[in-house]
């Protein structure tokens, strides 16, 4: 499945404007009380995570939210229509080729995206405010990306299903959820170029199908992929009901962190 080149038009002086949200995928590990709710909408703290991961973008300043659908897209673009109206800063395409991996919808959300640099983000992590303020505010190297990444790899929940990250220098030298040596935990967010989607769309020609993931490490090996430590910011993936769990507890704790549209 080969993809066109990319001509991005220039990024706004204002920092970043556009972002890609990944939602287009099966979300097979969630079932919650047996309700057959598509995973970015599953409620943490009465509001669909993705709601969540929408509001936020938009409260940090982004103007051009493409939400890459396929799984269940009648239902997403629903939900999110009675929640933001008739924003017209939302905008969804559709990923057709659903069943591949998460890197395809990143290439179809990359081409209908109005500015470089520009966000992916997943919608199924729960993330607080000053994660997406630090994503918008910072500049990815030149034809490269830049990977949010959590030090506090201690402190994260279910360590066995998190994509690990060993990065030296500030720039990321593996990623994978197998590596049994890290410093970081991904927690889901990306600060691109087009570089990155020259990367995914190199490995996709080649092997047929292409992760997020596999296109980070094609970038990381030319040392185009840096991270970015997220501090003190709060993240949880949603992935399943334990995950689920887990976020509920983190929104109960800290209410006035998460946005809400």
């Amino acid at each position: 499945m080969a993809l066109a080149r990319y001509s991005p038009l220039p990024a706004s002086a204002a920092g970043i404007r556009s972002a890609v949200v990944l939602a287009a995928g099966f979300g097979s590990r969630m079932q919650v009380d047996g309700r057959d709710t598509p995973k970015p909408l599953v409620e943490v703290a009465d509001v669909p995570v993705m709601h969540r991961t929408i509001a936020g973008l938009l409260h940090a300043g982004i103007d051009d939210v493409v939400v890459v659908t396929g799984h269940r897209a009648v239902e997403i673009k629903a939900s999110v229509a009675v929640a933001f109206g008739d924003d017209d800063r939302i905008r969804f395409v559709a990923n057709d080729r659903y069943e591949l991996a998460n890197g395809v919808s990143v290439l179809v959300g990359a081409r209908a995206v109005r500015e470089s640099p520009f966000l992916v983000t997943m919608s199924d992590h729960l993330l607080s405010r000053s994660v997406f303020a630090l994503a918008v505010s910072h500049e990815p190297p030149a034809d490269g990306a830049t990977l949010l990444v959590d030090p506090a790899v201690d402190a994260v929940f279910d360590i066995d299903d998190a994509t690990k990250v060993w990065a030296e220098g500030g720039r990321l030298v593996r990623i994978g959820k197998q590596l049994t040596e890290y410093t970081h935990i991904d927690v889901g967010v990306f600060v691109c170029t087009h570089g990155l989607t020259v990367a995914l769309e190199e490995v996709l020609n080649r092997a047929g199908d292409v992760s997020l993931s596999a296109g980070v490490a094609a970038l990381a090996s030319t040392g185009r992929m840096e991270v970015l430590s997220i501090d003190d910011g709060l993240w949880q993936d949603v992935d399943d009901p334990a995950m689920l769990s887990e976020a509920h507890a983190l929104v109960s704790r800290f209410p006035h962190l998460f946005p809400v549209p």
